[in-house]
């Protein structure tokens, strides 16, 4: 059954009743034994399963999750990007960023990876550009209590507006700008299953919020979503003139926009950015870019539970998963077209002992860069290598590798093997082994959907491996101490505060050119607010009707307004809102000031005794009370702290207390317990995910490996069928697919690859191409679109991912995509656009996911699906023929009409009768 509204309901209906008379007995076994104590057990949200240790809230998302794993991703994927209306208090105004700002941000990244890396790492510079869609949808959001009774300016009134257009210019008022970015694991979620938790920040902060519908892998994987994020970005951060303004120059979006461009150009350090899970890990890897390239950076930004390391070289990994919400073997699906690559395991199998001692062999599965040493060593070789194990390997790498001159140190075998300062590390698809003894594992099949195993250490995709993390904006980020990911959230978060403390792998920065620099260039510690909540699992603000989530709300919020607030200069010395001493913003009237003192003193008092929920008074609500309260005890710890350092430290912190509060704070380190209540982190040097060595962060090691191969080679087991109907539909579709594109050039489809130079070399005016000199249709009813680069054809001598549908020809999506490309939205590299063949236009009008006039419906990985009800497909069938048809009869009227006319002129000419300009 595909991942419906009812197959949810009929997943977790069970899991429901069974917590709800679980948690009854529990709480009447309680009240028998006259036991008054208050638990945070008390409340069925974080009712306790004996068993699994997981509260009931973590189960029912689980069960959520585990039925996504049960179907293929492009079910799991409609579900969630499925449109859902927005609630009657929220103004909601759906906008599309254009091509235009895509290009812009392709530029940025090409210009970030430089051609070497572009070629060997990423695959090419023109496969992430292509898309389905006109643009990335995104979503203005923000309460409709806080718009402006009526647009601002004047000359709009007169044009015809639709509402949601008039609410973006309604919105212009609004200052602080949230630019939020969803989670999902890279390849699920959207602005719709995140929208009401992206309208509660909005409204607590009071501002507007932009989100931003990113495409998804596994047909678009990285660096495609890193793009649209950045063309967001783009959007927003365009120009400091007005929109009305025309002195800036005629190819500049803002003077022929579309809906989205009705907004004003937003100062950066109006901008907050914000994302959860895979999300905020695109956050924190947009931010590294635009600080490398020297671009405007927002004012800060807030992770919650970033997704920051894809080679799961934490411990927590492990330990943790029991008490969180992500899969006992993390993302795997039903088998279908799309996914897995490998419907059926490699001979050998998906995990096997490796076949090659280092280096490794050019365009060996564990190297994305083979050096010349390593090609030349490749040439060399006559006859297969004996194989070593891993010590022996690591030996091998000092004499090998001449380049580095490391010393090194053999770590011993253990649980957590260390290979310090190596010369050769194991990348992936090799397996770091426990036992030095034993010869390393490689992977052979895809362990991730975002990126190909081979990328997994790559610092744009797991940001863990950034070479700085140093010289950013303010950072709040959130983790749960039941998360699996909470080792590398408390790993990055210390990295980012003390880069000359946690620096970064040896062998990141030694074949990392930009990484490289990075590690000597940007080494101001960035300002860390770091916060790990008890109880809690993966994203721990999805569970917003619990106290500490609701603490979590108001905290973020106050975040945003201080960061937007604060001038740079204040920003730079204090970007922690519980340092900051000003008039409370938290108050509704200055009449109830001194009553909050008097109950942030007694809260205060309470919450550092016993566990004593917070009253509110009806001027001041729960959230605010508790944030009141922990503000004062977040003061208080940093006091403490500061007064039982050196004296000369203490002098130095007391000269820098001011009226604004305390200055010069690089870290604010704190645990939050299930009722909202802070306490101080414990010393660095008991937190085991800091005494992990820089040389083991970013490696595939065994046991996450190993339990990967057991639910995957389960899923091949269980859905064998699947995988073997799934290898037979790819091979028709690759014969649809060939059938199509044979059509469509006996129709006249002509397109040449651009040959412009690299964007090095380019003006700086080249990104976008003007209207005017784009090629013109020959024929067809599609268009050439200038802004459009690239598309499906034209991907000769690149390397995509094997997932990515742009190089793809066997899967249904691919096929929409290579349509639309011909007939319908066609790149500038096509000459013209060709009508359909009229047995194509029939076949589409049998197809439900086709039409035979229409551009098909593109990847539920980038557009949305919106639900309607059509009884008979049949009804269609016909409608779609005659419509076809008739088109096509209109067309040549109209042709033989003009011809007619011509005829007709022609002959009047020659006979005298007409002058030619008649």
């Amino acid at each position: 059954m595909p991942v419906t509204t009812v197959s949810a309901a009929v997943h977790i209906t069970p899991v429901v009743v069974k917590t709800f008379f679980e948690h009854g007995r529990t709480k009447a076994k309680k009240f028998k034994a006259g036991d008054q104590e208050e638990e945070a057990t008390d409340d069925i949200f974080f009712h306790q399963y004996r068993m699994a240790g997981r509260m009931s809230a973590d189960v029912f998302f689980l069960a959520f999750i585990d039925l996504g794993t049960k179907n293929t991703i492009e079910s799991l994927q409609g579900f969630t990007n499925t449109h859902v209306p927005s609630p009657y208090w929220a103004a909601v105004s759906p906008v599309s960023i254009p091509l235009s700002s895509c290009n812009k941000a392709a530029d940025t990244l090409i210009s970030w990876f430089g051609p070497d890396e572009l070629k060997h790492v990423v695959g090419g510079e023109r496969w992430w550009q292509v898309r389905g869609l006109d643009g990335v949808d995104a979503e203005w959001i923000t309460q409709k209590e806080y718009l402006s009774p009526e647009p601002i300016t004047p000359d709009l009134r007169t044009r015809n507006l639709s509402t949601t257009d008039a609410d973006i210019l309604r919105m212009n008022h609004l200052e602080r700008v949230i630019l939020y970015v969803h989670g999902g694991g890279y390849f699920w979620g959207s602005i719709n299953t995140h929208r009401y938790q992206i309208i509660r920040y909005a409204r607590k902060s009071k501002g507007r919020a932009f989100a931003v519908n990113y495409r998804k892998a596994p047909q678009y994987p990285w660096p495609c979503p890193l793009q649209d994020v950045l063309a967001a970005c783009e959007h927003l951060f365009i120009s400091r003139c007005s929109v009305y303004q025309l002195s800036i120059p005629a190819d500049m979006y803002l003077i022929n926009p579309p809906a989205s461009a009705l907004h004003n150009p937003i100062d950066p350090s109006k901008i907050v950015f914000a994302g959860d899970s895979a999300g905020a890990a695109l956050c924190l890897t947009t931010l590294t870019i635009l600080r490398d390239m020297g671009l405007s950076l927002p004012a800060g930004a807030v992770l919650i539970s970033p997704w920051v390391d894809l080679t799961h070289s934490f411990p927590s990994v492990m330990a943790n998963s029991e008490t969180d919400i992500i899969p006992e073997y993390g993302f795997l699906a039903k088998p279908s077209t799309l996914w897995p690559v490998d419907l059926l395991p490699p001979a050998g199998g998906r995990v096997t002992r490796t076949t090659s001692n280092p280096p490794p062999a050019p365009g060996h599965v564990d190297t994305l860069k083979p050096t010349a040493s390593h090609i030349e060593a490749e040439k060399n070789e006559t006859e297969s290598p004996e194989i070593k194990n891993q010590g022996e390997m690591l030996a091998q790498g000092q004499t090998e590798e001449k380049t580095g001159g490391h010393s090194r140190k053999q770590a011993s075998s253990s649980s957590q093997t260390v290979v310090e300062d190596e010369s050769w590390e194991p990348k992936p698809p090799k397996v770091l082994m426990n036992d030095h003894a034993s010869i390393p594992l490689e992977l052979h099949s895809q362990i991730q959907i975002y990126a190909t195993t081979e990328q997994l250490c790559h610092p744009l995709v797991s940001p863990v491996l950034q070479g700085s993390l140093g010289n950013l904006p303010p950072l709040y980020i959130i983790a749960g101490e039941g998360e699996v990911l909470r080792d590398e959230i408390v790993y990055t978060a210390h990295r980012a505060a003390h880069p000359d403390q946690y620096p970064a792998r040896k062998g990141v920065l030694r074949e990392g050119r930009r990484q490289k620099e990075n590690a000597e260039k940007f080494t101001t510690p960035t300002k860390v607010h770091l916060q790990v909540f008890d109880g809690m699992c993966h994203v721990p603000t999805v569970f917003s009707f619990t106290e500490s989530a609701k603490y979590a709300y108001r905290s973020i919020a106050e975040f945003i307004k201080h960061a937007t607030d604060s001038d740079s200069e204040q920003l730079q010395q204090n970007p922690f809102p519980e340092l900051h001493r000003r008039p409370s913003a938290l108050s509704v009237s200055p009449d109830v000031e001194a009553q909050d003192r008097t109950e942030r003193s007694t809260i205060v008092s309470r919450l550092q005794d016993k566990v004593v929920k917070p009253a509110p008074t009806p001027e001041t609500p729960e959230d605010i009370a508790l944030y009141k309260a922990n503000e004062e005890v977040v003061m208080q710890a940093v006091e403490d702290h500061l007064n039982a350092t050196s004296t000369q430290v203490a002098n130095e912190s007391s000269s820098s207390k001011s009226s604004v509060g305390i200055k010069n704070i690089r870290m604010v380190r704190e645990r939050v317990d299930i009722h909202g209540r802070v306490r101080s982190m414990e010393p660095r040097d008991q937190i085991s995910a800091l005494q992990i060595e820089p040389s083991a962060v970013g490696l595939i090691k065994e046991e996450p490996t190993l339990r990967w191969l057991r639910g995957q080679e389960k899923w091949d087991r269980m859905f064998k069928k699947q995988a073997k109907k799934a290898m037979k539909r790819r091979r028709k579709l690759e014969t649809k697919a060939e059938r199509m594109i044979k059509n469509a050039k006996e129709q006249g489809l002509a397109f040449t690859v651009d040959q412009r130079p690299p964007v090095s070399q380019r003006p700086s005016n080249i990104s976008t191409v003007s209207k005017a000199s784009a090629p013109s249709p020959v024929t067809g009813e599609g268009d050439i679109q200038a802004e459009r680069r690239w598309g499906p054809l034209d991907l000769a001598g690149e390397t995509p991912p094997p997932s990515a549908i742009a190089g793809r020809r066997d899967t249904p999506e691919a096929i929409a995509l290579i349509k639309k490309s011909i007939y319908h939205t066609a790149p500038v590299t096509h000459t013209m656009v060709p009508h359909i063949k009229a047995i194509d236009a029939i076949r589409a009008a049998f197809d439900p996911h086709d039409h035979p006039t229409k551009a098909p419906k593109q990847s539920v990985s980038e557009q949305q699906t919106y639900t309607h009800i059509i009884p008979f497909h049949g009804l269609r069938i016909w409608d779609t023929l005659v419509g076809y048809f008739a088109r096509k009869t209109s067309n040549k009227a109209a042709r033989g009409g003009k011809h007619a006319v011509a005829a007709i002129k022609g002959t009047g000419e020659s006979l005298g009768i007409i002058s030619p300009d008649t």
